[in-house]
């Protein structure tokens, strides 16, 4: 008897475009100096002062900045080195969820963040690289680049896993080694309940721009489809004008 193959489910899709892989790559690069040099420098700080590297590593890593920096990193490479298939990172939710924390990460930096303190030479570049460039660049290849439409209204709630995970991670660890990334989650000056509401506030920013962001991506769904249905009606105008000539 022969065995017959059941169907499967294709791994590829739709192969990435070459300007969108070109502007992927140039965005993942920019990223990538600004880690290098962040992680260069607290390297280099551990061995000025003697510390534990690994300590030093991890502290650099554990910044919402950073993680979600590297997030994005990741995710534009994958976009250029695997165009033609279909991961987890190039997935249009994932991609509209790192849009969300990296407009965070840029608001809150400038407006809470950069006053603390002041890098000079190649840190400072890739303070602005970190905090102000990828922010304003990967949201506008979001814009142009990504399809839209596919969001839904519950994925907002969704995209709050990293956040509330981050800030569990955080209140552990820094109760186990009393060092706290930000100063406004910082219990041992604010008190637990002070930051527990700076977290839902924070938590709440997070919601509402995910929420305006999936507003966003169905407007111009919206928008592109009309604009695709005019053309279409267009053409088939057209046509009809010629066979009747």
């Amino acid at each position: 008897m022969q065995r017959v193959a059941s169907p499967s489910l294709p791994s590829s899709a739709p192969k990435i475009p070459f300007t969108q892989r070109s502007c992927a790559a140039g965005i993942a690069s920019l990223g990538c100096f600004g880690l290098g040099v962040q992680l260069y420098c607290n390297i280099e700080e551990a061995l000025e002062t003697g510390s534990p590297v690994a300590s030093h590593i991890v502290q650099c890593l554990s910044y919402f900045t950073n993680e979600t920096n590297l997030l994005i990193v990741l995710a534009l490479t994958e976009v250029c080195a695997r165009p033609h298939r279909r991961r987890f990172l190039t997935r249009p939710d994932v991609h509209s969820a790192l849009v969300v924390y990296i407009i965070v990460v840029g608001a809150v930096y400038a407006l809470m963040l950069r006053h603390l303190w002041q890098p000079e030479g190649i840190q400072l570049y890739a303070d602005h690289v970190l905090h102000d460039a990828m922010p304003l660049l990967f949201t506008l290849y979001w814009l142009v680049f990504l399809p839209k439409g596919s969001l839904r209204w519950s994925d907002p709630a969704w995209w709050l896993l990293f956040p509330v995970a981050f800030f569990i991670y955080t209140m552990l660890r820094g109760a186990i080694l009393g060092v706290y990334p930000y100063p406004f989650i910082d219990p041992l000056r604010l008190g637990a309940a002070r930051v527990f509401l700076n977290a839902v506030a924070l938590l709440s920013i997070f919601f509402v721009l995910g929420v305006a962001l999936t507003a966003i991506d169905r407007a111009l769904a919206h928008a592109r489809g009309q604009s695709r249905h005019r053309r279409d009606a267009g053409a088939l105008t057209n046509r009809t004008a010629d066979y009747s000539l």
